[in-house]
């Protein structure tokens, strides 16, 4: 009996064992060239039946050779897996040149290809509790309030 059990269980945990170098296919669909934004962009469909998903920068990758440019201009986003598994849909775009990327490109995923750095500030949190401390005061008093409250008091 319990022989039995642990061949249940082994072939289980060979169902989900990921296989990272399982082939993948990339389909692209609605291709348009967009010379108002320098770009080429399209929906991405990746079929990768052996492998739970595909890293965006593997992605990025295939599709820099496919389409004979620098992995660096391609920009990859939004992909959701189908329920099931072995299929997933996004959005992938090919700026012709680094500037124009920078140009349209909005801030966050120029922060994720490494092109902008990330701008540190406050916690939401904090900038709103300084801005109603900074509320019951008048005149030059209002940049005391908005310091950060003094701890230890």
């Amino acid at each position: 009996m319990s022989n039995r059990r642990n061949r249940a269980r082994s072939a289980v945990g060979r169902r989900w064992m990921a296989d990272n170098t399982a082939p993948v296919t990339l389909r692209a669909r609605k291709f348009i060239t967009n010379r108002l934004l320098a770009r080429r962009q399209f929906v991405l469909d990746v079929l990768h039946p052996s492998r739970a998903n595909v890293p965006k920068n593997e992605l990025a990758e295939k599709l820099a050779t496919m389409y004979k440019t620098e992995k660096a201009r391609v920009v990859c986003f939004g992909f959701r897996t189908q329920f099931g598994g072995g299929r997933s849909t996004g959005f992938a775009l090919i700026y012709d040149d680094e500037a124009s990327q920078r140009r349209f490109e909005p801030k966050h995923r120029l922060v994720q290809s490494g092109l902008e750095t990330k701008v540190d500030k406050p916690s939401r949190k904090l900038r709103h509790e300084r801005k109603n401390r900074a509320k019951k005061f008048r005149g030059t008093k209002k940049t005391k309030a908005a310091e950060p409250a003094k701890k230890g008091k």
